[in-house]
């Protein structure tokens, strides 16, 4: 996707929005709390904007011109998803808004952690580098990475609730002079050419309408020799387009995760090498041979618990307890108490969490597909 024709940007705009929705939630410790503090007209608007992309398209009845226009509108869509769902996030899974390889009866947070410093250390980071994380959410892999590598990194983030999130933590971290959070858009970032010595992405970059563009800016803000590393959502070389049980997983997935189009991953190797790079490392990390699948927290899945810690963050992630909390926030918002559109977004969530776990026992989906790649160092041009 050529950036000429992507919607120019509106942070004068965003801002008025965030600030009307979230007003001061932003400073609650409690993740439930700020969810809750939301203005409820606010988060209707949100939500109807979100929703409107899926409302009526199954698998089934969906279009080419359905994907398109979600396509078009990822920015908004993006947005949107994470005013929505950022709450119920860090409610139910923490800082950190990614999956991980687990090893026998180790904690989740430890797992999570692990999963970080495993892309740090492929990728080589080290103090002296000026890093980038493009989809930063609330911080918490670039706060991990920071300490574990002792290096600055700025992240980027197209939704301005979760800046001031990852502001504020880094804040009250005392690590305000390591971290920085902007403001934008990945598939044109605000940033000068050959600007970063490393850039890395954690399940962000599937959010983009199109990988070679979002690669392609990263590529562009790279350095000549600098790095990318990247944990990729992609389907695999098993998913037929042409399945309507396979479509209707992938649209699960689409949905409760605010993505316009889930690629496959001959895709992102296409991709990241017309971007211009050249592709050291490319893994399923999903595929490794590890006794603990990766997605048993969001399958509800209590035998895998590396730790008695775990048992709410598994327990949250049952069946019976989604019910439970959608029931509640319907009920909440009948009284007010609640924002607009809390408990659909309570399912969709609960429904991505479905597909995610189909997807990966059917083969069909990674949410971990490990690439590194270099910026060469001298880049020759045909004139």
């Amino acid at each position: 996707m050529q950036s000429s024709h992507l919607t120019k940007e509106d942070h004068q705009r965003d801002a008025a929005f965030n600030q009307a929705l979230h007003g001061q939630s932003a400073n609650q410790k409690s993740a439930f709390m700020a969810m809750l503090s939301k203005d409820s007209k606010a988060q209707q608007v949100a939500a109807d904007a979100y929703f409107r992309h899926w409302d009526d398209k199954d698998a089934k009845i969906e279009t080419i011109e359905d994907r398109e226009s979600r396509k078009a509108d990822y920015a908004n869509i993006t947005r949107n998803y994470y005013d929505l769902a950022t709450g119920l996030y860090e409610e139910a899974w923490g800082q950190s808004f990614h999956f991980c390889r687990f090893a026998a009866s180790e904690p989740f947070l430890q797992a999570i952690a692990r999963h970080e410093h495993y892309l740090a250390t492929k990728m080589n980071l080290n103090s002296q580098m000026k890093v980038l994380d493009v989809g930063c959410g609330v911080g918490g892999p670039a706060r991990e990475i920071a300490n574990f590598v002792d290096i600055h990194v700025t992240g980027l983030n197209i939704n301005d609730y979760q800046i001031q999130r990852a502001t504020l933590v880094a804040e009250r971290a005392g690590m305000s002079d390591r971290l920085k959070f902007i403001k934008g858009d990945f598939m044109q970032l605000p940033f000068p050419d050959n600007s970063f010595d490393a850039v890395y992405a954690i399940e962000a970059t599937c959010h983009a309408p199109s990988l070679e563009g979002v690669y392609s800016e990263i590529f562009r803000v790279l350095k000549p020799g600098g790095i990318f590393g990247v944990y990729e959502w992609l389907m695999t070389d098993k998913y037929d387009a042409n399945n309507p049980h396979h479509r209707e997983i992938r649209l699960g997935i689409e949905q409760g995760d605010g993505i316009a189009n889930m690629v496959k991953v001959e895709e992102g190797h296409r991709a990241i090498k017309a971007a211009g790079f050249e592709l050291q490392h490319a893994e399923d990390m999903s595929l490794r041979p590890d006794l603990i699948p990766w997605y048993y927290p969001i399958a509800g899945d209590f035998k895998y618990m590396g730790s008695l810690w775990d048992f709410f963050t598994v327990l949250r992630m049952t069946k019976p307890v989604r019910g439970m909390v959608q029931r509640l926030l319907s009920v909440l918002e009948v009284v007010r108490l609640a924002p607009g559109g809390s408990a659909k977004t309570a399912a969709s969530l609960a429904r991505a969490a479905d597909s995610l776990v189909a997807g990966a026992k059917e083969g069909l989906f990674t949410p971990m597909y490990l690439m590194i790649a270099q910026k060469p160092e001298e880049i020759f041009s045909v004139s």
